[in-house]
């Protein structure tokens, strides 16, 4: 009975360090889906693309990428979603109610709430047209406002004190660069519609989902510029980390070494999220069939907004 009791306390001594360290287990080698879009004018073999700028900046922080195609079936869907270890749906230009974009992105948000609730971390990004993807799969409403955003580069207004001490996203960032962050025109913005203060702050189902992290104004109009979720690892900025140290088409884009290291914080902390989740593929065929790596991107730099594009 004594060594019973023995045993008993040696295990509860043990047990934190052992829940301490199935916390801090980590995914050496994420794989994160960069979610797809048609073409605007489409092409033979050229109907849906995705910005490169996108894959370099998850590249950047250590993760490898697969392209999320569009109009795919709900059982692919699920298949990949229980392979890779986050999405992130990017800007663009397609319809955030009714496109094979917005069908998978409410396909696989609608998995990662549910993954979330049992447990399985899995981190969902949305930038620009992304971010507008997930104001409208929450709130189930087009509640965007115009606003004369498009190739504005601003500083950020943050609305809990300049560090967002109690936010998971700037959390990790240097003191000197959230200074910057609040002071100098880092974050290029690239949009037409945002979700304005007035309706967040009216809004139930946005309030209780989001945190806003920082706000600004085209003059006119405050929007909202930088969320996190409360309760699950959902993320989204309606200006564009990536670009900062990967296009160079518009002036508007900063290239300061404060912005390009707004790029690589923004990118290892959505990838140290990745890190957190344990899908895998079930082969490492699969694995490697499934990778960007097949694909070639295309310089298009003279003729768009990017300087390279992989077209599907």
């Amino acid at each position: 009975r004594n060594m019973c009791l023995l045993l008993l306390c040696v295990f509860l001594s043990s047990l934190p360090f052992y829940l301490s360290a199935q916390t801090d287990r980590q995914n050496e080698k994420p794989i994160i889906g960069v979610l797809a879009q048609d073409v605007y004018l489409p092409q033979p073999s050229q109907t849906a693309y995705i910005a490169a700028s996108y894959v370099k900046f998850l590249e950047s922080a250590g993760a490898r990428v697969v392209p999320v195609m569009i109009n795919q079936t709900l059982e692919d869907y699920k298949t990949l979603f229980n392979s890779i270890n986050g999405i992130l749906y990017p800007g663009g230009g397609v319809s955030i109610v009714s496109s094979g974009y917005e069908r998978a992105a409410k396909i696989f948000y609608e998995l990662a709430i549910e993954a979330n609730k049992r447990g399985d971390y899995f981190p969902v990004w949305g930038t620009c047209l992304g971010f507008e993807q997930l104001m409208y799969l929450t709130s189930k409403n087009t509640i965007l406002a115009y606003t004369n955003t498009s190739g504005a580069a601003l500083p950020l207004n943050f609305t809990n004190g300049m560090f967002s001490e109690d936010s998971r996203m700037f959390k990790g960032f240097p003191a000197q660069l959230m200074k910057d962050l609040a002071s100098e025109p880092l974050t290029v913005n690239s949009h037409k519609w945002s979700l304005g203060m007035l309706t967040y702050n009216t809004n139930e189902e946005l309030k209780k989902f989001y945190k806003v992290l920082s706000v600004n104004t085209d003059g006119n109009v405050e929007f909202v510029s930088t969320v996190e979720a409360y309760d699950y690892p959902i993320y989204g900025t309606q200006w564009h980390p990536e670009k900062n140290a990967f296009e160079w088409t518009r002036p508007s884009i900063p290239h300061s070494p404060s912005a390009v290291k707004t790029t690589f914080y923004m990118a290892e902390f959505f990838v140290n999220e990745a890190r957190k989740n344990f899908h895998k593929f079930e082969t490492e065929e699969g694995e490697s069939k499934a990778l960007i790596y097949n694909y070639n991107p295309v310089y298009t730099g003279t003729k768009s907004a990017f300087e390279q594009i992989y077209f599907f």
